[in-house]
């Protein structure tokens, strides 16, 4: 069995490396573009058959690139960064390139797993996996919805099946933190910024209230790592063991939590203290700073995954909680330093 794996060297892509090599898979295509060479460092423990840069590999793939060793693909490249304001750089890399793969897969019958994003919802106050509910708010949420709606025709109708040659699994990541993100900088989770932070200045900043959220009471739902590997490694043993199942999933904990319980729970970890929201704000441990302007009209407030279809594909695991995923975070961070 060989894997491909795009964005290999990421943050969800290298843990999905990793998870794998645990099952003892070690025959791993990894691609990814090393132009920022230090994301090696999210695969040093890991194992894989062979390194592939994004564009050769593309490149093969659009000059013929036979598909007979690959059992699946796992695409989790793209350009995440929600501040990108090159529409040409982010459509290209997220759209026309999942699409290019995805049309290679079928026609080699190869599953096809992708990371989609929350993104998508935009503004919404619903998180269902349904076209009435998608609105995104900038040039990176589009581009994972279009790709969405390439998807979209090949899932539905009675001739469902007849039109898919092997699966096709999108996730909608929600708020994604965890081990192997530090290359991320400004685009990694609050959890990694909130450590930084933390252990830097003795203090965690936390935007203040705005269209009508108090301070620090924004709310997201925030997802670990390790539980998106698992659900990808779900849907991966589905598509090989011949139990067909394609779909759009959202990818969350199901729980929308605060940006005050995130840095409560980064503080009492570091401090080995149960202290709450109000002594952390009362010791100044949590400041609140103005809501940036750059932000306005642009900024989820509040997303909570719909897990109706997730759980009703059979996925019927425990999501780890703010309080317990950020915690065993801290704590590995604290280990690996």
């Amino acid at each position: 069995m060989t894997i491909i794996v795009t964005g290999a060297a990421g943050f969800v892509g290298s843990n999905l490396v990793s998870a794998l090599n645990q099952l003892g898979e070690r025959s791993i295509i990894a691609v990814d573009d090393f132009t920022d060479a230090d994301k090696f460092k999210n695969l040093v423990d890991c194992e894989i058959e062979d390194y592939l840069d994004k564009d050769d590999f593309i490149d093969r793939v659009e000059s013929g690139f036979s598909g007979k060793r690959i059992t699946a693909i796992l695409h989790q490249g793209a350009c995440s960064d929600t501040m990108e304001t090159d529409g040409r750089f982010m459509m290209d890399n997220n759209f026309r390139y999942s699409r290019v793969l995805l049309g290679w897969a079928q026609q080699h019958r190869i599953p096809f797993l992708y990371a989609s994003s929350a993104a998508v919802y935009g503004a919404s106050t619903r998180f269902r996996e349904e076209r009435s509910c998608e609105a995104p708010l900038n040039i990176y949420g589009y581009s994972k919805f279009l790709f969405d709606q390439t998807v979209r025709p090949l899932l539905s109708g009675p001739r469902t099946a007849s039109r898919l040659t092997a699966p096709v699994v999108g996730f909608r990541y929600f708020n994604v933190y965890g081990m192997r993100e530090q290359h991320k900088g400004r685009m990694a989770s609050v959890a990694f910024h909130h450590f930084n932070q933390y252990r830097a200045e003795g203090r965690v900043k936390l935007f203040a209230g705005y269209d009508g959220w108090k301070a620090g009471h924004q709310q997201r739902d925030f997802v670990a790592v390790e539980d998106v590997a698992r659900v990808n490694l779900f849907f991966l043993d589905k598509a090989l063991s011949g139990a067909s199942q394609s779909g759009i999933f959202n990818l969350g904990s199901g729980r929308a939590q605060t940006f005050n319980e995130v840095a409560q729970a980064v503080i009492n970890t570091l401090e080995g203290k149960k202290a709450s929201v109000a002594e952390l704000v009362k010791q100044k441990k949590i400041e609140y700073i103005p809501f940036p302007e750059a932000l306005k009209g642009k900024y989820q407030s509040h997303t909570q995954a719909d897990l109706t279809r997730l759980r009703a594909a059979g996925y019927k695991a425990k999501f780890l909680n703010v309080q317990e995923g950020v915690s065993r975070y801290v704590n590995a961070r604290l280990a690996a330093t």
